[in-house]
């Protein structure tokens, strides 16, 4: 299959590129620059230049594949509504050139607010008008027209080696900086996470299996507590471990505090059964220990 990804370059998404090109298909990876050009190239995918701005880009890569992974967003968080705008805007662009034909689409989503307090379940929908991202919705729009779309929805932490802009590193900053690693109140909210290859894995999988409308959800461990996170980072970093309260917490941890009183724990079961999808790879907590987080 001839594959276009947006993202591709990224965290996440060269590690897709690698599991799809491995796994036999032609990667074309959108790149917005010479360095992304570059890697694409030494990964063994073809170019598409362009952005997730530039829409007429999108539309002709879409054009030209078989299949579709979306796995690009700008990862500005002082702009996060208008970057959750481009999101939709790139979504809905891609979407409606598959509008008419049955080539698959993967469009990328998070679990963190999709039932806080209680497990989530792939059958749970994200609650329109929630939150500034828009992704769920784009796609359910589209299956409605027709297009082979489905979503898949990450863990908070989609960890592994290369991993320096996500959730776990941005704590790790936020220690460093504040001199401390806090959790908010007993720290007994729940994180749940997924390996980076892990993820690519489902990604490829969905690709190729999946139905128009389905919700899979990229999750290794279902429940971690953010107090056992705090408290690895505290040990690596030989920092103070702290609990703050609700009301300390903007002051700590910034725009991060919603995310780290946030309780999510998820279930991947119904994925794993519609997928065979059986993650592998090293947990989260053994990773921070002994993977590359705390060797700069």
């Amino acid at each position: 299959m001839k594959v276009f990804v947006t993202g591709a370059t990224g965290f996440i998404g060269s590690a897709i590129v690698q599991e799809l090109i491995a796994g036999g298909h032609q990667v074309t990876g959108l790149a917005r620059s010479d360095a992304n050009a570059t890697a694409l190239l030494a990964a063994g995918a073809e170019v598409h230049r362009g952005d997730l701005q530039d829409l007429d880009s999108l539309r002709s890569g879409v054009a030209a594949a078989d299949g579709v992974i979306h796995a690009g967003f700008i990862h500005d968080f002082s702009r996060y509504v208008e970057m959750c705008e481009v999101d939709r805007l790139a979504i809905e662009a891609m979407g409606e050139a598959l509008v008419g034909s049955d080539r698959p689409f993967i469009v990328t989503s998070g679990i963190a607010v999709v039932s806080p307090g209680r497990l989530a379940t792939e059958d749970m929908r994200q609650e329109p008008g929630v939150l500034p991202r828009k992704s769920e919705e784009a796609a359910e729009a589209l299956a409605a027209k027709g297009v082979r779309v489905s979503i898949i929805r990450l863990s908070p932490s989609v960890h592994g080696d290369g991993d320096v802009i996500g959730f776990v590193p941005t704590l790790i900053n936020i220690a460093r900086e504040k001199g401390t690693s806090a959790y908010v109140a007993e720290g007994l909210n729940r994180w749940n996470a997924v390996h980076k290859l892990d993820a690519a894995m489902l990604y490829r999988l969905a690709l190729e299996n999946a139905v128009s409308g389905t919700r899979f959800h990229a999750v290794a461990e279902e429940r971690i507590t953010f107090k056992a996170i705090a408290e690895l980072i505290g040990k690596q970093l030989n920092l103070p471990v702290v609990s703050i309260s609700k009301e300390e917490a903007s002051a700590h941890f910034g725009w991060f505090a919603g995310f780290a009183g946030i309780d999510c724990p998820a279930s991947a079961k119904v994925t794993q059964e519609m997928l065979n999808w059986h993650p592998e790879h090293v947990e989260l907590l053994a990773d921070m220990e002994h993977g590359t987080y705390f060797k700069a």
